[in-house]
């Protein structure tokens, strides 16, 4: 039977009520933020945390950490969001996609990527004791939610911090950040950020003309 992972974060909530745990939030861009930050942080005491070294330019890198420092500068919410900008570094995604450049999009190169971004975030929970981890990723609907899940709660039992199990996406999630990005004037990009979702979206727009 198919896990609902909007339901299991729900139990979590109930369960935490009025302790304010601290999260620690992987963030992949600002207008994906959006929607979790509004919903989790009556919840948590959250840190937003910058690690994409799939993104294909600096400028694209620092475009993104910036809007998303923006976001928790300017948006009201319950309990202020700390800001964590890990440094460019590209070379950790390409070696870890080597081999898998020509999959599509939403394929095996794809996983490897969520596991790069999570291990990541999984070592910066446990170092900082944070109560929770978990990713803004599922919000998308081109994401996989199984496997950013899954991966998750493995990374849990490795590096011994909670996974806070999550499915944004539901619930109009993703429809509620369109309308916060457009409120906030949020850069929205048309592509993941890697150089292959890149290319495969000037296909699209190519194929559209």
């Amino acid at each position: 039977m198919a896990v609902n992972y909007q339901l299991e974060m729900e139990r979590v909530l109930k369960r935490e009520a009025g302790k304010t745990p601290r999260l620690l939030l992987h963030c992949c861009c600002a207008p994906c933020a959006s929607f979790v930050l509004e919903s989790l942080s009556p919840s948590f005491a959250i840190t937003a945390y910058y690690y994409n070294p799939s993104i294909d330019t600096a400028a694209e890198h620092a475009r993104r950490a910036g809007e998303l420092e923006r976001l928790a500068r300017e948006m009201p919410l319950a309990n202020a969001v700390r800001v964590t900008v890990e440094p460019y570094a590209p070379s950790e995604f390409y070696d870890t996609v080597r081999g898998l450049e020509s999959i599509p999009e939403g394929g095996r190169r794809c996983l490897a990527c969520y596991r790069l971004r999570l291990e990541r975030a999984a070592r910066a929970a446990a170092e900082g004791e944070y109560d929770y981890f978990t990713t803004t990723l599922s919000i998308s609907p081109h994401k996989n939610a199984v496997w950013l899940n899954e991966l998750g709660a493995e990374l849990a039992v490795r590096y011994g911090v909670r996974w806070l199990p999550s499915d944004f996406k539901k619930r109009d999630g993703f429809k509620r950040s369109t309308v916060l990005s457009a409120r906030y004037g949020l850069y929205r990009q048309d592509y993941c950020g890697c150089v292959f979702s890149q290319k495969e979206a000037e296909a699209r727009r190519a194929a559209r003309q």
